[in-house]
């Protein structure tokens, strides 16, 4: 299965999974909220993410890109500002990177800094309002 939107909000994830559902496209949720908020120290950010067969993918695409100029809420889907891929990751260092116990105090130490990471091009880039 392959990302085809990421979002900060599960129901936004969840009504984009029940619109792919009605137009004949299955569709499934993947939610990593719990693990941001206890072992990245963190609001949860780019967590909620709707995956499709990869056959699907290019049919889900197009009727994400659809649907994103009329539905706010699945317009909200998250991109890469250089690329526009969907494949996003919050904080940059992935959960396959280093343990989150010692994750978490590499972010608590600001060792690191927590940016958006685009899994196609490896662009970083912060979130507005975060110091």
């Amino acid at each position: 299965m392959v990302t085809i939107a990421t979002f900060n909000e599960p129901a936004k994830a969840k009504r984009l999974k029940e619109r792919l559902k009605v137009a004949g496209i299955k569709a499934d949720v993947h939610n990593e909220g719990v693990l941001q908020a206890v072992a990245f120290m963190s609001k949860p950010q780019a967590n909620a993410k709707v995956l499709v067969i990869e056959e699907d993918f290019e049919a889900a695409n197009k009727l994400l890109l659809e649907w994103e100029a009329s539905d706010p809420e699945i317009g909200s889907a998250l991109r890469c500002p250089q690329c526009k891929s969907p494949r996003i990751e919050y904080p940059q260092l992935t959960r396959k990177f280093l343990t989150p116990s010692l994750t978490s105090v590499l972010f608590a130490l600001k060792i690191f800094q927590k940016e958006f990471y685009c899994q196609d091009c490896q662009f970083t880039w912060s979130k507005e309002g975060e110091s």
